[in-house]
C-alpha cells in the first residue's frame, strides 16, 4: 500500500479530520476510526464513517498505512544534560557527581538553550511528545529551558529544583547552592505561577535526591504542588549508597524518609524507585505516590530494575523516563519489558512479563498521569490534547500484524515514524522539523559542547571504549 503524505496535506489551520488504518485509544487498537482535531485538541474520536457523516464539510485527509496513536510521555528527563549523554558510557553509580553536576555548572544561557532545545528535538524523533525534566542545575534563569521547549514544539513539565541542603559536588537549585528554606519556597512559588497560564510549559518543582532538602522544605514543595496542582519530582531509593546513608542519617529509607515527613503522596512522582522492599511498596500504593520508571537508566548506570510489573499488578501508579539516555520511545518500551523480563520473569518462569499493552499504556497516559496531566495528554480521546503521532506499518517489521501492542513494543521503532503533532499542530516530519532547521541546531551544539566539557571538570571512571581496548592489547602484549 502506497502512502502519499507530505507535510503540506499534515499542515494547515481550522478543523482537521484524519483517517487513519488504525486508530489506537484507550479502548485498544481500533480498525475503520478517526479523529477531528481543532484547536489544538481531540474535537472527535469515533467510527470514520460516522465522524465523515457529522463532518461534511470537512475534507478528510486519508492515511493508509498509518496507525494514529497517542505521543509518548517521557516521565524523567533532564533536558540541559544533553551535551554529556555519551558520558554516561560503562560509569558506575551516581555519575551526577562526577559527570552531570560539573557539566550543568559550566553551562550558560546560550549552551543551555541549545542543550534542552537539541533533546526537545531528539525526544521528538523519538515519538515523545511530553517530556518531564527534573531541574537544572546550570546557574541560569529556567527559562532558557522553557523557550527551548517552546521553540522545539515538545509539551514540557518543567522543574525548579528546591534543593536547600549543600551537598558535595552538587549544586543545590534557585540558583544559590546552600540557599536558605526561606528563599527556595519563595522562588518556588514563582515558578508555579509563573508557568500556571502556559500552552506547553506545566510547572513542577524538584529536589535532587531526599538528602539534598531539609524535613520543611521536603513538606513545604509537596504543600506547595498539591495547592498548584502540580509535581515534585525527586529521585528516590535509586542507589544503593543513598539508600545506606539515609539509613545511616535517619534509620529510614528515603522512601520511608519521605512519609514520615509528610512528602508522599499523588504529588510526588519518585524517580527510579529501583531498590524497593515490600513495605515500601505498600507505602507507593496506599499513598498514591506515582513513580518513573526508567529502565534503560538501570542498565547504563544503576544498582537495580524497578519491579514494574508489580508495580502495575499492584496499582501503582508509573510511567517510564528516558533519564537523558536515549530519546527513542519505542526503544524505551522495549527495554521496559526486557529488564522485566530479565531481572524477574526469567526467575518465576514468566513469560509475558505484561504484555504489549501494558507497557505503551504506561509509556502514554500513565506516564500523563504520574505527571499530573491525564486531564491533558496521553490518549486519543476527545477533549484530549492532540499529542499524536502516524506510525507507518508498511514497513517491513509491522505489515504482517497478528497483535499490533506486541509489535510496537518489540518491533517499532523510530524509523517507522512519519509525524509527530503536539498540540495539533506539525512538529516533526519524517525525523525532522519542518518551519525550523534542525540540523542547523546540531551542528551548534556539536560546537558549544566541546566547549562546555573542555571547561567542565567532568570526572570519568572508565577509559573511552577506544582506549580500553588499547589498554587490553597492551595488556596481552606485555603477558605474552
Amino acid at each position: 500500500m502506497s502512502n502519499t503524505l507530505s507535510p503540506a496535506l499534515l499542515r494547515g489551520t481550522g478543523p482537521r479530520l484524519y483517517v487513519p488504518e488504525v486508530v489506537i485509544t484507550p479502548e485498544g487498537a481500533l480498525d475503520a476510526h478517526a479523529v477531528v482535531v481543532a484547536d489544538g485538541s481531540f474535537a472527535a474520536v469515533g467510527p470514520a464513517e460516522e465522524l465523515e457523516r457529522r463532518n461534511p464539510r470537512l475534507t478528510p485527509v486519508r492515511l493508509p498505512g498509518h496507525v494514529l496513536m497517542p505521543g509518548f510521555v517521557d516521565a524523567h528527563h533532564h533536558l540541559t544534560q544533553s551535551f554529556g549523554a555519551a558520558l554516561a558510557f560503562g560509569e558506575p553509580s551516581e555519575i551526577f557527581r562526577r559527570v552531570w553536576a560539573p557539566l550543568e555548572a559550566a553551562l550558560d544561557e546560550e549552551s543551555a538553550y541549545v542543550a534542552a532545545k537539541l533533546a526537545a528535538l531528539e525526544a521528538l524523533r523519538g515519538g515523545f511528545t511530553t517530556v518531564a525534566d527534573a531541574g537544572t542545575r546550570a546557574v541560569v534563569d529556567v527559562e532558557a529551558v522553557a523557550s527551548a521547549a517552546r521553540d522545539a514544539g515538545i509539551r514540557c513539565v518543567l522543574s525548579l529544583l528546591c534543593n536547600d541542603v549543600a551537598a558535595p559536588e552538587q549544586a543545590t537549585g534557585a540558583g544559590h547552592p546552600g540557599a536558605p528554606s526561606g528563599g527556595v519556597l519563595a522562588a518556588a512559588e514563582k515558578h508555579l505561577a509563573r508557568y500556571a497560564a502556559d500552552d506547553l510549559v506545566h510547572p513542577s518543582l524538584a529536589i535532587s535526591v531526599p538528602e539534598a532538602a531539609t524535613d520543611r522544605t521536603l513538606h513545604a514543595t509537596a504543600r506547595l504542588a498539591a495547592e498548584a496542582d502540580a509535581v515534585v519530582q525527586i529521585h528516590v531509593n535509586e542507589h544503593l549508597v543513598a539508600v545506606e546513608r539515609s539509613l545511616v542519617r535517619h534509620g529510614l529509607r528515603p522512601l520511608e524518609h519521605l512519609h514520615r515527613v509528610g512528602a508522599l503522596g499523588p504529588r510526588l512522582l519518585a524517580a527510579h524507585a529501583t531498590l524497593l522492599t515490600p513495605g515500601e511498596l505498600t507505602l507507593l500504593a496506599d499513598t498514591g505516590t506515582a513513580v518513573s520508571y526508567n529502565p534503560v537508566a538501570s542498565a547504563w548506570k544503576g544498582n537495580a530494575v524497578a519491579p514494574a510489573a508489580l508495580m502495575a499488578e499492584r496499582g501503582i501508579r508509573f510511567g517510564l523516563g528516558t533519564d537523558g539516555t536515549r530519546g527513542d520511545a519505542f526503544r524505551l518500551v522495549d527495554a521496559a519489558e526486557t529488564a522485566q523480563r530479565l531481572a524477574y520473569g526469567l526467575a518465576s518462569g514468566d513469560s509475558s512479563c505484561g504484555a504489549g499493552w501494558t507497557w505503551l499504556e504506561h509509556a502514554s497516559r500513565g506516564g500523563a498521569d504520574a505527571l499530573g496531566l491525564a486531564d491533558r495528554t496521553g490518549t486519543v480521546s476527545e477533549g484530549a490534547a492532540a499529542d499524536f503521532l502516524l506510525v507507518d506499518i508498511t514497513t517491513p517489521e509491522l505489515r504482517l500484524s497478528w497483535d499490533l501492542p506486541w509489535e510496537l513494543v518489540r518491533r517499532g521503532n523510530r524509523d517507522q515514524i512519519s509525524a509527530v503533532f503536539v498540540a495539533g499542530r506539525l512538529r516533526l516530519w519524517q525525523g525532522w522539523p519542518p518551519d525550523w532547521d534542525g540540523p542547523a541546531l546540531v551542528e551548534r551544539a556539536a560546537e558549544l559542547a566541546r566547549a562546555v566539557v573542555g571547561r567542565a571538570a567532568v570526572t570519568r571512571t572508565h577509559p573511552t571504549s577506544a582506549a580500553a581496548r588499547a589498554d587490553r592489547r597492551i595488556g596481552r602484549s606485555v603477558a605474552r
